[in-house]
């Protein structure tokens, strides 16, 4: 049997969407700041344990923008936590989609993908095995809205913003989802991992 058939057979990557999101809904506020979300040393470290165990994350070009101006060079940084020093180990070595239709070129074992994000991710979805992640809200909504996403990773931190990028896009219709855990950081910060109901 090729590979391929075999993987067709087999692969099915499980897609997750998770962030820190204010208590109104928001990742980042009006003016693009995240700064009311900076996690505690125990959220960092839960957040490098997933992306440890991430087979593929998907990037659009401005967080792919943010996250390649720091954290390439992160652990280097005379201050930098151990929190810091192990992501940025993390990052550099994740394989990583960009779709993009202006950058030249990305670095940092990432790939250029120029083609329809939602196709592109259906396609990749079926063709990888373990877990997927979507990263930014601008990214996801297109996937969100059909329907790709698995999982559900909300960070709740215990501040309302009052605008700005919500993590959910508007929505086609209702979409059905069960609470498969819960968690409380310091901080007042609060885990939901929701899974999409197939049935």
């Amino acid at each position: 049997m090729s590979s391929a058939l075999r993987c067709s057979l087999i692969c099915v990557g499980t897609l997750i969407y998770g962030f820190n999101v204010s208590v109104d809904g928001y990742i980042a506020d009006a003016d693009g700041n995240i700064d009311w979300g900076e996690p505690s040393e125990e959220l960092h470290q839960y957040w490098n344990d997933f992306e440890r165990e991430t087979a593929l994350s998907f990037y659009g070009r401005r967080l792919y923008e943010l996250m390649s101006s720091y954290w390439p060079t992160a652990d280097k940084a005379p201050d930098a936590t151990p929190q810091i020093v192990d992501y940025a180990q993390v990052w550099r070595d994740m394989p990583k989609v960009v779709f993009s239709r202006t950058l030249e070129s990305v670095d940092w074992n990432s790939r250029l993908e120029r083609g329809d994000p939602v196709e592109v991710v259906r396609k990749l979805k079926a063709e990888t095995e373990g877990r997927l992640e979507v990263a930014g809200a601008t990214l996801a909504a297109p996937i969100v809205q059909a329907g790709l996403v698995d999982e559900y990773r909300i960070v709740l931190a215990p501040t309302a913003v009052g605008g700005g990028l919500r993590f959910f896009p508007t929505l086609p219709s209702w979409i059905s989802l069960r609470l498969v855990e819960n968690r409380t950081f310091p901080g007042g910060t609060v885990l939901l991992r929701y899974e999409a109901k197939r049935d």
